[in-house]
């Protein structure tokens, strides 16, 4: 690779190549690859490099270059660096599962966020007792350094190819691209139709672990072949890899569905259905905690509570476009030859209640809140626990404002979802998803309503991405990107603009001239689907929910029988004082019920002994061991309320 320049003048060619901001050095030579360029400009660590940047395209660190070139080389350790790496890692995976499975077919294998996936076709499905092998073949073509190499070729040489391999699935690839050229990477024994780049070499693979199996069908389609993913991570170092394993393993720990049981929150049935919960008294407690919140926090901000029918007549669908546009993920019945659509959102109901009188600019803004149970069709390869279900209530709203209020409003919703977030203490990213392609209205209003959308971001100061082509069908949308404890992503909150609907459903409003107008309209949700957000907030306090969530408060424990009477006083006096408190009067040890009392996670323990009987107090133990003074069950409740007051 390294040796750059051939004797016969005839065949030199002049060069232009800079690193980026800094000044043009003039090579001549035969051909010049990426990588040599590099080292010739002194660029600096280029031991970590694993691509390279040409005139801002990103290519293979050793690929030729072409006259004139600004370089930039990509880090292992940077996002782009990353994800070719891990893209990389599923092909080294890919390798090794062909060379220790013979007959097993590949299909796609990208990076994804922290790791990658491949899916593979084989007579029986992967097992979590095959990673270990599939792990050690992959460390031993690490070993041998292989190179990745890239080939162009016509599709239909690639058709050949991959015909006599029998792999049918990347004959199916390469007749939807459509293409009339595409690229092959080879690593080793095996070969794969991919766009790039790629690591030079295997041996920059430094830190990678499989971490489970799972069915997935062939292009997310129920009707095609089940196949078998095997996931997987990769980093740039081993520091990086053991500080996300130990996260991992912390994540195992939280995980919704073992502490939903344990906590006795919520079970799923497979006589009732794949993805409809079942909340336990505990889980309804924590529920209704929630909603009632919620509506307050609503009313404070001036909105209305509204409630629409669940089924609603399909022609209604028709009109709205979801029926053309969102039907898939719908669920229809009839009552008395009459078609009607379960209600996969609260738009329709919300815009005939706009819509029931003449509005005026003086009525403006109109903000319809409703805590509404909607329904949607999800495959049941993603339903899991309370993150995908397909029975759920969302916190939505809709407000119908004039085109010059909406820039206030949108920021009015963002200030709403700062204010939620800081009270459950999540960080969060933004984006701003834009037209995708399937979708309706015209195209200034789209461009109208995504400008209003940036314009408040940007007017906040708030740092935000481009998603784009994943906006809703009937408008852009800012998705909201909550970030746990442990630093992972969940989209929760969403604000949406639109102008179609209300056009659509001949929404107007009377302004000061006595002229109809169009409202603008803004879909949102705050916290979003509840079931998804309990999940989440059970992952993300691991369980142990701040007081004033918590399903139960407190916990009297008494030391013996004879404590028991005294123990029934002080609970009476929790309840009485809207204390959500239960007791352990058990014949049993005091240890025992405070570990099972630890295992409930519950915020308050109180003992109640004989010294608690005889002074008509009691001793407060923290879920954390720590023991407070004796005191009062005045003090109890004084101290509960507060907690409760600061949302701790």
């Amino acid at each position: 690779m390294d040796a750059l320049f051939s004797l016969n003048v005839q065949d030199m060619r002049n060069f232009s190549v800079n690193l980026k901001g800094q000044p043009a050095k003039e090579i001549e030579a035969e051909e010049l690859r990426g990588f040599d360029a590099l080292k010739l400009l002194d660029s600096k660590g280029l031991d970590r490099a694993v691509a390279v940047k040409v005139n801002g395209e990103i290519r293979d660190l050793y690929s030729f270059l072409e006259g004139k070139a600004e370089l930039e080389p990509i880090d292992a350790d940077s996002p782009e660096g990353l994800e070719i790496l891990r893209h990389s890692t599923s092909h080294v995976m890919a390798m090794a599962v062909k060379d220790l499975f013979p007959g097993v077919k590949v299909t796609i294998g990208p990076a994804i966020e922290n790791g990658f996936y491949y899916d593979f076709d084989y007579e029986r499905p992967f097992r979590d007792e095959d990673l270990a092998r599939i792990q050690e073949r992959m460390a031993e073509i690490i070993k041998a350094n292989l190179p990745f190499e890239r080939k162009e070729l016509s599709a239909q040489e690639a058709l050949d190819f991959f015909e006599q391999q029998g792999e049918v699935y990347k004959v199916e690839l390469i007749r939807d691209l459509g293409v009339e050229n595409v690229s092959l990477y080879t690593n080793g024994t095996f070969t794969d139709l991919c766009r790039g780049p790629h690591i030079p070499f295997t041996g920059k693979i430094k830190a990678f672990h499989l971490t489970k199996v799972a069915g997935a069908y062939w292009r997310g389609d129920e009707k095609r072949q089940m196949l078998s993913r095997i996931y997987g991570v990769a980093f740039a170092d081993k520091k990086a890899l053991k500080d996300y394993l130990t996260k991992l393993e912390e994540a195992k720990k939280r995980d919704h569905v073992r502490l939903g049981s344990q906590l006795g929150l919520f079970s799923t049935h497979e006589e009732i259905g794949a993805g409809m919960i079942v909340w336990h008294p505990k889980g309804g407690m924590l529920r209704h905690i929630l909603e009632d919140f919620e509506i307050k926090e609503h009313c404070k901000r001036g909105y209305e509570l509204v409630k629409g029918p669940e089924i609603l007549k399909t022609e209604l669908w028709k009109k709205s476009g979801h029926f053309d546009n969102y039907r898939e993920n719908m669920y229809f019945t009839e009552i008395d030859e009459q078609s009607y659509g379960i209600k996969p959102m609260n738009c329709l109901s919300h815009m005939l209640i706009y819509n029931s009188t003449i509005r005026s600019y003086r009525d403006l803004p109109k903000r319809y809140f409703e805590l509404g149970l909607v329904h949607r069709h999800e495959r049941s390869g993603v339903l899991h626990g309370l993150l995908r279900v397909r029975e759920f209530t969302q916190d939505d709203a809709h407000i119908l404002c004039t085109p010059e209020q909406l820039d206030s409003e949108i920021k009015g919703v963002l200030d709403f979802v700062r204010d939620m977030m800081a009270i459950f203490k999540f960080n969060y990213d933004l984006e701003v998803s834009t037209r995708p392609e399937k979708s309706i209205g015209s195209e200034e209003d789209w461009e109208r309503a995504t400008r209003a959308l940036i314009n408040a971001m940007e007017d906040t100061g708030m740092p935000y991405q481009i998603n784009e082509g994943d906006g809703a069908f009937y408008g852009p949308k800012i998705d909201v990107k909550l970030r746990d404890a442990l630093d992972r992503k969940w989209q929760c909150a969403t604000i949406q603009c639109d102008f179609t609907l209300p056009e659509r459903f001949n929404l107007f409003f009377v302004d000061r001239d006595g002229q109809r107008r169009r409202p603008a309209m803004i879909h949102r949700v705050i916290l979003g689907a509840l079931e998804r957000f309990i999940g989440v907030l059970i992952e993300h306090y691991a369980g142990a929910f701040p007081v004033w969530l918590a399903p139960v408060q407190a916990s009297i424990l008494t030391v013996t029988d004879r404590n028991i009477a005294h123990g029934e006083k002080v609970l009476l006096s929790l309840k009485e004082a809207g204390i959500r408190a239960e007791a352990d009067f058990r014949n049993e040890k005091l240890s025992l019920k405070i570990r099972e009392a630890q295992l409930q996670k519950i915020p308050y323990m109180l003992i109640v002994g004989d010294r608690e009987s005889e002074m008509e107090g009691i001793t407060p133990r923290l879920r954390s061991g720590e023991n407070l003074p004796f005191m009062k069950p005045k003090e109890l409740i004084e101290r509960i309320n507060e907690d409760c007051k600061q949302r701790r």
